[in-house]
Parts: structure tokens; sequence; C-alpha cells
């Protein structure tokens, strides 16, 4: 595989991770102009964001979770050569999982198919990983 199709789904998940980072900063910016939010109220981190702004902080959060662990596996599949079609495919499903979690986690939030979504991809990065250990392993 090239670098560029084993990349692709990386550079989306990216993607998907910077379009929540300014949804957030968005939704964060409205509630201090509109004086929703004072600056005093969250200043130290106080969680005294309004729940719509909290929800695009939390889903943005969620991204510097189960995605590391795809990332982990990129960075170390790539120099090693061991990036073939099922990874790639994989990582493909795995991020499409991760827009239907944060597709739900940002409109309804209602916490079972946000749960369903999220529970696939850890079933994809599971099945990536143990793909992956038993290529490097056996030397398949």
């Amino acid at each position: 595989m090239s670098v560029q199709m084993v990349l692709l789904p990386v550079f989306i998940q990216i993607g998907l991770t910077f379009a929540l980072l300014f949804a957030m900063a968005t939704a964060r910016t409205r509630t201090l102009a509109s004086g929703e939010t004072k600056m005093a109220d969250i200043a130290l981190r106080q969680p005294n964001w309004p729940p719509r702004a909290t929800q695009f902080a939390n889903c943005f959060a969620n991204q510097f979770e189960l995605p590391v662990l795809l990332y982990v596996l990129i960075a170390i599949a790539l120099p090693l050569r061991r990036a073939d079609l099922f990874i790639v495919l994989m990582s493909w499903v795995f991020v499409v999982t991760r827009f239907a979690h944060a597709g739900v986690f940002v409109s309804s939030n209602d916490v079972r198919p946000r749960s369903l979504a999220w529970f696939a991809g850890v079933l994809v990065l599971a099945a990536m990983w143990l793909y992956f250990a038993l290529k490097l392993l056996l030397l398949i």
C-alpha cells in the first residue's frame, strides 16, 4: 500500500478532530459573547459551560482517547511495511465509526447509538491490532 493510501484515513480523522475543535471554540465564544457564561466561571477550568458547548468539548476530548490507538498502529505499521489492504480498509471503517459517534454526540447525544458507534470502533481497532500483532509476530 502506498503511504498516501495508509495515511488518508488518518488525515480524515485528524480533520474531524479539528472540525470539532472549531465547533467547540465557536460554541464557547458565543456563550461568552452573549454573557451566558462569565470568564470568572471558567477561568480555572471549572465545568461551567452550557450543555451545547460541553457537548462539543466532550466530543473533541474524546478524539484523544480511542483514535490514539489508530495513530499508534499506523505509526508502527508504516515504517515496518505492515500496513496492507486490511489495515487500510479497517482504518476507513474505524474513521466511519468515529464520524457516526461524533455525529450522534453533537446532535441528539442519545447514549445508546453513540455507545454502539463507539463500541464498533473498539471492535475494529481490536481486530486491527490483533491482525497486526499476529502478522508481525508470526512473520506472515
